[in-house]
């Protein structure tokens, strides 16, 4: 993707426990333990930078209570939400988050949207401090003629579509085409595009929803073109997401050797992981398939393929006007050297025909209440190490603090040093002293507004629902869609 977005790590390749504390972190900590008050905080989203945030604070601060605000009914953000459901071994980040959850001293309040039900000043005054983690919600949009047609969608509602995203439910989208187009090179963009390829009872066993499993079963989708608008150096996937790809059963890549010329020249200085992912990009495009690979190839119904130095410049309608039937491409070339580098356009274009149009070019975050500052062009609350700019005890983590860029790794170190720093604050003096109320504060304000938190044990309790409704099928749950059904579930 162009910028790159999430990068799933797998479990095995997170850390499982964090060095040692240096002998400062020890001192830190063991002064704060001295301290009698009870330092009330609070993190507003349940991803994982809200997770992190809570986790650093709880472990590094033995008075300090946290609360994590959300606004749906369930924890875990992408990682429910986001991850591919090809992909369990990543969600098992989840574990961490629900000891995390599960503290005396963390509480969860679910169905609670914050600058809505409750405005950020209001918990402000609540908190000693208050940590925005809430993410990108949104998407970046393409801003092109015929975006608005029916058969395009972003990447990030089609991801929602197929993992459960109540607000994506109704999302239908129509398969009937032959050919797909996913706009973006990064990872998400081969997620989407490998789950619509992949034989459908690959996903039988997964938590894929019903709904989208059922819409896969029915695809007569046959290709797939991943679009770029730079070259192959420039791709935002990595290694893993690529291999997948290569790999997938019943599919076989569609790879130009002459979009490989004196690549192998110009992957010589580059860092290691890239090197590695443009060696099997070219041997993949270049080389001669071994036997097995050939025969499996040579069977596949189904095809993707990269295209590159390609922008999109209109979504061009079927005769009656009435819905997506291809897509515009202006050819591009490069300018600039490093990280100046950019794509801009020859003056040629190419026409690709295409029933489905899936738009993965980034992911940005909104504000979330006009007492906070915003930065519009950058999507991000402006801040210092976290520091809200202009707000003392308004903290920020995660995507909403950096952009929507990174691995998980990435999101866990930013979410600790947030929480350093709120701490270091907190014994500078720099937050107010004396007690504050927290939640129950908030939760008055919630019970006069009509407002139902949903606890973690409550989550719990839908959890256990989803799981054995998934049982039946062999699935390791079924995933609640509707949040009204969630609210009866619990009897609200």
């Amino acid at each position: 993707m162009a910028p790159r977005c999430w990068r799933w790590w797998p479990w095995s390749a997170w850390p499982r426990t964090r060095p040692p504390p240096s002998e400062s972190t020890q001192s830190f900590c063991q002064q704060f333990s001295t301290q009698e008050q009870t330092p009330q905080i609070c993190v507003v989203g349940s991803g994982p930078a809200g997770f992190y945030t809570a986790q650093h604070l709880l472990k590094h601060h033995s008075q300090a209570h946290v609360d994590i605000y959300e606004k749906q009914l369930v924890p875990f953000g992408l990682v429910r939400f986001g991850v591919a459901p090809d992909h369990p071994e990543v969600k098992n980040v989840i574990n961490t988050f629900t000891r995390t959850a599960h503290s005396d001293r963390c509480a969860f309040h679910g169905n609670v949207v914050v600058g809505r039900d409750v405005t950020v000043q209001e918990l402000r005054d609540a908190y000693h401090a208050v940590v925005l983690s809430y993410g990108a919600e949104d998407h970046k949009a393409l801003e092109i003629p015929g975006e608005e047609l029916p058969g395009v969608f972003s990447a990030r509602a089609f991801v929602g579509w197929y993992n459960g995203l109540p607000e994506n439910r109704e999302l239908a989208p129509d398969l009937s085409c032959d050919t797909a187009v996913v706009l973006g090179q990064g990872n998400v963009a081969l997620d989407v595009a490998r789950i619509l390829l992949t034989p459908p009872e690959h996903l039988e066993k997964t938590d894929i929803t019903e709904a989208a499993l059922g819409a896969l079963r029915q695809s007569q989708v046959k290709t797939v073109w991943i679009v770029g608008r730079r070259g192959a150096l420039q791709v935002a996937f990595t290694i893993k997401e690529l291999r997948e790809m290569i790999q997938l059963p019943g599919t076989r890549p569609i790879l130009d050797p002459a979009d490989f010329l004196g690549l192998q020249d110009r992957i010589k200085e580059v860092p290691r992981p890239r090197k590695r992912l443009m060696e099997l990009l070219l041997r993949a495009a270049t080389e001669k398939p071994g036997v097995a690979e050939a025969a499996r190839w040579a069977s596949a119904s189904r095809a993707w393929g990269l295209r590159f130095f390609r922008s999109p410049q209109q979504v061009l309608p079927s005769p009656d006007g009435r819905r997506a039937a291809g897509i515009r491409l202006a050819v591009t070339r490069l300018e600039g050297v490093g990280e100046a580098t950019r794509a801009v356009p020859t003056g040629d274009v190419e026409d690709l025909p295409c029933g489905l149009v899936l738009s993965s070019i980034g992911y940005k975050s909104r504000p979330i209440d006009p007492s906070v500052p915003f930065d519009p062009k950058l999507g991000v609350i402006p801040n210092m190490e976290g520091r809200v700019v202009d707000v003392p005890g308004l903290y920020c983590s995660g995507w909403v603090k950096r952009g929507p860029t990174g691995v998980i790794t990435t999101t866990m170190t930013d979410s600790f040093v947030t929480g350093q720093i709120l701490l270091q604050d907190l014994k500078a003096g720099l937050l107010p002293s004396g007690p504050r109320p927290g939640y129950a504060a908030v939760k008055a304000l919630l019970g006069s507004r009509g407002v139902w938190p949903v606890s973690f044990s409550d989550w719990e309790k839908l959890d256990a629902e989803e799981v054995s409704r998934g049982q039946g099928a062999g699935k390791p749950r079924e995933k609640l869609l509707d949040p009204q059904e969630m609210l009866r579930l619990l009897g609200r």
